[in-house]
């Protein structure tokens, strides 16, 4: 039997995704967000979360456009950290002692060591209690070769994702693979 254990923002699994955006001076700054995910297949978008005190919520509503960086599992300290520090107070990316590099496509910067990068241009904002979301149409994806799989598409293994448990306040590794999409449902179609 189901237990109520009332309104929560749980939802499994929540993306660890890095917003990587420029302040008004130019600094590459990054957050971490969980409360986000693709939202549109045509146009390509994706949509992040943000409470109106980050700073990264005054860049996006500055500069219009972020990417969206998908850390592997082995920057798990540098993503939390991205997380809990503001970037009113450091430079959360060079503390972390990554590097940025310009995007050609948007105003924002990303993160070279993050495999996957998603170029955005904000399309649309929604206010939703105490967060804006952003729309960002997907302009590019960048991924670094050593991701890519032999048939030329990104490797979930190899880019090494990471979730966050947001009942637990963990963060777990993506297990292998159980079945196809598309297919393994086709058994119960008749």
């Amino acid at each position: 039997m189901k237990q109520s254990i009332g309104a929560k923002t749980l939802l499994y699994p929540h993306p660890v995704l890095i917003v990587c955006t420029y302040d008004a001076a130019g600094t590459p700054d990054a957050m971490t967000a969980a409360w986000g995910g693709i939202c549109s297949s045509d146009p390509p978008s994706v949509a992040v979360s943000v409470q109106k005190a980050r700073k990264t919520y005054e860049n996006l509503m500055a500069r219009s456009a972020f990417t969206v960086c998908i850390p592997p599992a082995r920057y798990v300290a540098e993503a939390d950290y991205f997380g809990i520090e503001s970037g009113r107070n450091v430079d959360k990316i060079r503390a972390a002692g990554l590097t940025t590099v310009q995007s050609d496509v948007v105003d924002a910067p990303f993160i070279e060591e993050f495999p996957v990068v998603l170029e955005c241009r904000v399309s649309q904002t929604a206010e939703i209690g105490i967060h804006t979301q952003f729309i960002g149409e997907i302009l590019d994806v960048k991924v670094d070769g050593s991701a890519l799989g032999s048939d030329g598409k990104p490797d979930v293994e190899k880019i090494a994702p990471f979730i966050y448990d947001s009942a637990a306040r963990t963060y777990r590794a993506v297990g292998p693979e159980i079945a196809r999409a598309f297919s393994a449902g086709l058994t119960l179609k008749k």
